[in-house]
């Protein structure tokens, strides 16, 4: 299967390579990278979006390496520490890459991870990450979180509440998230306590350069929020609001409806199943095979443990295209909208 020339803005030289672990994360690292964010935070949180190419010193224009150039430069032993076999949560994962990135770009340094905030012996939060980039030392907050929502025709609120965007699972949903991270995870960092923690915790030339007195608004926030927004393909369904216009997109429909599915496509098409963590880059062509082969062993997983993500690549066409399959009784639960929760 020859790979497209821009398969969700990794480089095909990436897809070049053996199919093995080290592979795997080096297309994640750049799915990371070139992926745009899902959503835009309301103000009132001055909070700037996700570390450009630019910022990590991995632009074309601003720098010699390229990213693709970059990641083939990056060590197995270094890609390890992101693939623990054990650990399938795709939140930890995304973490672990992000860390990567952060660490060893050429414009960026980590700082430090999962900065607890304690009150009194009580946690009363975590920073993702501080990190800095060459030419500014003051500390960078970034929060990060990926997501894979799928939109419901019928739910709370109008046609573009991000109440009825959920996850696969149906415990989340984007109206929450975004509630989660506007009211306490981004403020965290602007409060007198974090201020005191990471004025203790940073070496003295990484310390915010101001004045004791001085609140903690002076940390800049940013957010780097990347996943996929999944469309009902039995109904419309118009974008949520505040999700950028770049977002990546995909399709969902029911395991009963997924015959008229494969019917609808004009050309030929080859399948690949996403297993979590791994659910950011295209997989290897190694992975995709005829649909009648694949499918029976993906209707045996939605029996058994819910929704699974899929990938269809057509070759005519040079294109890919992400699925969610769900059972036909999905979902078995939607969270409240956020103004129930208040």
């Amino acid at each position: 299967m020859p790979t497209p020339p821009d398969a969700e803005g990794v480089s095909c030289e990436l897809y070049r390579r053996p199919d093995h672990a080290s592979s795997s994360l080096l297309r994640d690292l750049a799915w990371l990278a070139l992926t745009p964010d899902l959503v835009e935070l309301p103000p009132p949180i001055p909070c700037a979006g996700r570390p450009t190419l630019q910022e990590l010193g991995l632009h074309k224009r601003e720098h010699e390496e390229s990213l693709t150039k970059w990641l083939l430069t990056l060590s197995p032993a270094l890609l390890a520490t992101a693939s623990d076999r054990r650990a399938t949560r795709l939140g930890h994962y995304h973490e672990r890459l992000w860390h990567i990135l952060l660490d060893h770009a050429p414009g960026t340094r980590l700082l430090a991870r999962n900065v607890r905030i304690f009150h009194n012996r009580t946690t009363l939060g975590e920073l993702d990450m501080l990190y800095r980039t060459r030419a500014n030392p003051a500390p960078i907050h970034l929060e990060v979180a990926i997501k894979f929502y799928l939109g419901l025709p019928e739910g709370p609120g109008d046609a573009t509440s991000s109440s009825r965007w959920i996850g696969p699972g149906g415990l989340d949903s984007l109206a929450l998230k975004c509630r989660h991270l506007h009211r306490h995870q981004l403020p965290l960092s602007a409060t007198p306590l974090a201020f005191t923690t990471l004025s203790q915790w940073l070496t003295p030339r990484d310390t915010l350069a101001c004045p004791q007195k001085q609140p903690a608004t002076a940390l800049t926030q940013r957010l780097a929020m990347p996943g996929v927004l999944f469309y009902p393909w039995h109904a419309s369904l118009p974008s949520p609001q505040g999700a950028t216009d770049e977002h990546r997109q995909g399709l969902w429909c029911f395991l009963n409806d997924w015959p008229d599915l494969v019917a609808s496509f004009a050309t030929p098409f080859t399948l690949a199943w996403l297993q979590k963590p791994h659910w950011l880059a295209p997989p290897h062509q190694s992975a995709f095979h005829p649909e009648n082969i694949v499918m029976p062993g993906i209707r045996q997983l939605i029996d058994q443990r819910g929704p699974q993500q899929v990938m269809l690549y057509f070759p005519d066409q040079q294109r890919l295209e992400r699925v969610f399959i769900v059972p036909n009784s999905w979902p078995h639960q939607v969270p409240l909208p956020v103004s129930l929760q208040d």
